[in-house]
């Protein structure tokens, strides 16, 4: 039976793992981490991240060819294949600050693997790396290799989040990267097999290890700049009586632009856009490339840019200040249908707010308390380190409360900012939250998913992103 081993139960590992093993039954799979209490919540009935569908796909083959472990050594030894889904954080301090992928972790990991292994071993690239990580792996592990052969791939992951498991049923394309050399080429037609299991081979994209490593940053970088683009659009949409929707729809009618990635918003979240974009720029300059780091630094500047625009116009709007007065925040989430608030827009928008010593009240009906707290006490680049060494949460964060109940959430508040497009705020009961708020009322929609029209003919003032300003709103411009 051929034994697979991934190191590192995170939002990539997991899902991954759990769908070879239900579609491989002839795969044994074990997921490995330090983490003792990740473990065990994926031995459990409650675990560690939501995503839809998830949940069915491990209680299927738990126990049966998929294991959760924190016997990282014992079957790193053991395994044929080894994943590694490890953290990759932007790096702090030091050469590279605030751009650079810190690779720690996969270096430890790597060291590890030369140290337990005592059989040929297929090394798999799957946390997102800088080009040219799989070099300094095959350094690492020759250097210490007793003989034992070792074959790296780079098989970046494409997920997005909230449609994981659709997207690990039914890729556009499985990506696997290897040395151009008879063992590098035998290594690739090994991992190959595993993905045909359920693949069609013409989605299966074989390349060299530079290009797959390459290839995700460059995917994720295309995908934060067509939101940056519709977002720089959205400001000037505001300024003309332009609606961002409309423009949006008919740009993404063109076949050669298509309609995916066009919806304004208060700015893109999640785990890889910016750390990827970062990543990318700081390659860009080490190669001497200055003009083509700045082409991409000007993704991220955007999004910051749109970030602090909303929080302005929230401002601006409420007589310029929000001092003493409750704000709802409805979603907390970096997107609908996941739990995952890594880089979420609504940290920056809330610590914006409570700098203007505003009171929050959040609502996000997946991200857990203990979460939020966190995110809002932590510093920049702090969440993509392992849970044990991030710096510990204090009790809580004055003038936040966090609440389970969103009608509780808008209670006696001046205004509303929706900053998670989940479906539930669409169809809320807007008189009722509208009947309990402080007069003026104000919904400051960041996700554009609110009926506008509605909303103002209930008495509300509506700021919705890149849409023909309200009269009250146009009155008291926002400063960027």
């Amino acid at each position: 039976m051929v034994k697979i081993c991934c190191i590192g139960a995170g939002y990539v590992g997991g899902p991954t793992m759990a769908v070879i093993a239900l579609k491989c039954p002839s795969i044994q799979v074990v997921v490995v981490d330090i983490s003792v209490s990740r473990i065990t919540a994926w031995n459990s009935e409650q675990l560690p991240i939501y995503e839809p569908g998830l949940e069915d796909i491990v209680k299927q083959s738990r126990g049966k060819n998929l294991f959760f472990s924190t016997d990282v050594e014992k079957n790193v030894a053991e395994a044929d294949i080894i994943f590694v889904s490890v953290n990759t954080p932007t790096k702090t301090q030091g050469l590279g600050a605030g751009r650079a992928a810190d690779l720690t972790y996969w270096e430890s990991a790597a060291r590890m693997i030369a140290d337990v292994s005592t059989s040929n071993k297929i090394v798999v690239e799957k946390s997102t790396v800088p080009v040219k990580t799989a070099e300094a792996i095959e350094k690492i592990l020759s250097f210490n290799s007793k003989g034992i052969n070792y074959q790296i791939l780079s098989n970046p992951e494409f997920l997005a989040e909230g449609t994981a498991i659709q997207d690990l049923f039914n890729p556009d394309r499985v990506l696997i990267g290897g040395r151009e050399t008879p063992d590098g080429q035998k290594a690739i037609q090994t991992l190959k097999g595993v993905y045909a299991h359920w693949v069609p081979e013409d989605r299966i994209i074989t390349t060299n290890l530079w290009s797959a490593e390459l290839s995700k940053l460059a995917a994720n970088a295309f995908l934060a700049q067509r939101i940056s683009s519709v977002n720089a659009m959205s400001a000037l949409c505001e300024a003309t009586g332009a609606d961002v929707s409309q423009v949006s729809h008919a740009v993404g009618k063109d076949t050669r632009i298509g309609s995916k990635f066009l919806n304004a918003s208060v700015g893109f979240g999640g785990s890889c856009f910016q750390k990827d974009i970062l990543n990318l720029v700081y390659i860009c300059e080490c190669n001497g490339l200055p003009e083509v780091a700045n082409y991409w630094k000007q993704v991220i500047k955007v999004n910051d840019y749109q970030k602090k625009r909303f929080v302005n116009r929230v401002v601006s709007s409420m007589f310029n200040t929000v001092s003493g007065k409750k704000i709802a925040i409805l979603g907390f989430a970096f997107k609908k249908d996941t739990g995952d608030t890594r880089e979420t827009p609504a940290i920056d928008v809330c610590k914006e707010l409570l700098r203007d010593r505003a009171r929050l009240s959040i609502y996000d009906p997946q991200v857990t308390v203990d979460q939020i707290q966190r995110d809002l006490s932590m510093d920049k680049f702090d969440w993509d380190h392992p849970v044990h060494l991030q710096p510990m949460s204090p009790g809580t964060v004055k003038k936040v409360s966090i609440v389970w109940d969103v009608y509780e959430a808008a209670r006696d508040a001046h205004a509303i900012c929706i900053l998670t497009e989940w479906d539930e705020f669409k169809t809320l009961d807007y008189q009722r939250i509208f009947d309990n708020m402080q007069k003026p009322a104000f919904v400051f929609d960041g996700r554009n998913i609110v009926n506008v029209k509605k909303l103002r003919e209930i008495g509300f003032i509506v700021y919705s992103i890149g849409k023909p300003l309200d009269p009250w709103i146009k009155d008291m411009p926002a400063v960027a």
